[in-house]
């Protein structure tokens, strides 16, 4: 692609048509999933709902005959792993036969279709089964055309990571306040109408910005494998050694989807003038958190090098992990608080502030660098793998998250700490005997711009 285009921010248009597609399917998508948790125990897995969904019998037979809050838990699990498995397939599908663009309109077409079903109760595992399949159609791909924007040596890349991360936050910050609240106030069925809203609004825009997204890249005939060379497969390796440690290291920061946001609603005060504010309004917290501290950590680092060296990128997941852990010692600081009444929101606020900082030193660091290290010939399958990270840790999650209803909170908190500590430890073992005596000269990563 040409350097010359900075019609977006200094990035080429197509960046902008990819971000705010993103930004309404990570809207659907975040919407649904915030409510998910709390329709499940409230409403759907209740004496008498619980009956009408298809097949939900069997599943919860599969499950361990689990009941209530760790059933809810266990299929949240279930769902959000599945969701970043589907993208090696993905990846596959368009590496091999449909390309980038078709894959990404057949996921997100998918993703409309499960996310209007999720309005009418038999069909729910139905729509949780389209979303599953819609996700991994579209996600890894869609990443992987933001990749495709930018020549090997143009170093934008790392920024447009950033850009696509803040569209994604964006997303994330205005559905809870429309599809949380409209299905918390109004009525569960609306809420998912909403997000189906949102998911066909990003269908339209991609379709509108066909044209920015620069020609589809060679694809791999049939099921021939493509030949890499002995520095392409190091480089690879390299980067997969990465994939169980990011999996326990995002754990704590996951968790906030499915047991955070049930001990919130029964233990927070949201209190508000005198009127309760809806619980799915954490997640909207959290966003506006996250979008202000990944501006805040790139800017930081762009000063920071201006003078001193800068960390390269297993340095950077080292200081994320520090920071996940601190935001969950403030969970557990608000559990002890909640001891003797309802917790105020100085406590959370804390968490997800550090948590915040935490991210934004791994994910976005982690994708750009698969993105750029990945093979040409298999950049989408390469990118695929990297949700493996997600895969594992939203298992663990769904897993962890049914002990909630038995463990009293502290130690349910203390328990996410050991897995920063333990992501932590992962990256720095990584450091020592891979990243340090491997090197960029020998194939593995390099490092590349701060974010």
């Amino acid at each position: 692609m040409s350097t010359d285009d900075r019609a977006f921010l200094g990035h080429p248009k197509g960046l902008g048509y990819l971000s705010f597609t993103e930004a309404f399917e990570r809207f659907s998508y975040y919407g649904m999933q915030a409510l998910l948790v709390l329709y499940m125990v409230k409403y759907l897995l209740l004496p008498g709902n619980f009956e009408r969904v298809w097949l939900l019998k069997p599943l919860q037979s599969l499950l361990g005959g689990l009941e209530g809050q760790p059933l809810a838990s266990a299929i949240f699990g279930l769902y959000a792993s599945l969701v970043y498995l589907t993208p090696i397939a993905g990846g596959m599908i368009a590496d091999r036969w449909l390309g980038k663009r078709l894959t990404v309109l057949a996921g997100a077409i998918t993703m409309a279709v499960g996310h209007f079903l999720m309005a009418f109760e038999p069909a729910f595992l139905l729509a949780q089964l389209c979303l599953i399949v819609g996700t991994g159609l579209f996600k890894g791909n869609i990443a992987s055309q933001v990749g495709a924007l930018y020549g090997p040596e143009d170093n934008r890349r790392a920024d447009a990571f950033q850009i696509f991360y803040l569209g994604i936050n964006a997303g994330v910050i205005a559905a809870p306040l429309i599809v949380g609240t409209l299905g918390e106030t109004k009525g569960w069925h609306w809420g998912f109408g909403a997000a189906g809203i949102g998911m066909v609004i990003g269908l339209a825009i991609y379709v509108a910005g066909q044209k920015y997204l620069g020609p589809e890249p060679a694809r791999v005939k049939g099921a021939a494998r493509p030949k890499l060379t002995p520095t392409e497969w190091r480089q690879t390796l390299g980067l997969l050694m990465l994939i169980p440690v990011l999996a326990i290291a995002v754990v704590p920061n996951q968790q906030i989807f499915n047991a955070y946001l049930l001990w919130g609603d029964g233990a927070f005060d949201l209190q508000f003038r005198g009127t309760q504010l809806p619980t799915t309004w954490l997640i909207t917290l959290d966003a506006i958190v996250s979008v202000s501290f990944l501006a805040g950590v790139a800017l930081f680092w762009r000063w920071w090098a201006i003078n001193h060296k800068e960390p390269d990128e297993v340095g950077k997941l080292l200081i994320g992990s520090l920071f996940s852990f601190a935001g969950m010692m403030a969970l557990v600081a608000a559990a002890v608080q909640g001891e003797s009444g309802k917790i105020g929101l100085a406590l959370p606020v804390l968490f997800h502030v550090l948590n915040s900082i935490g991210f934004a030193h791994m994910m976005p660091v982690s994708l750009a660098l698969f993105a750029r290290r990945a093979p040409a010939s298999l950049n989408s399958t390469v990118i695929g793998l990297y949700y493996l990270c997600l895969v594992g840790g939203n298992a663990l999650v769904g897993w962890i998250g049914g002990l909630f209803s038995t463990m009293s909170p502290v130690s349910f908190w203390l328990m996410h700490a050991g897995f920063a500590v333990v992501g932590g430890v992962g990256f720095l073992l990584f450091r020592l005997l891979v990243w340090n005596r491997g090197g960029a000269g020998k194939g593995l990563p390099e490092a590349i711009p701060a974010p």
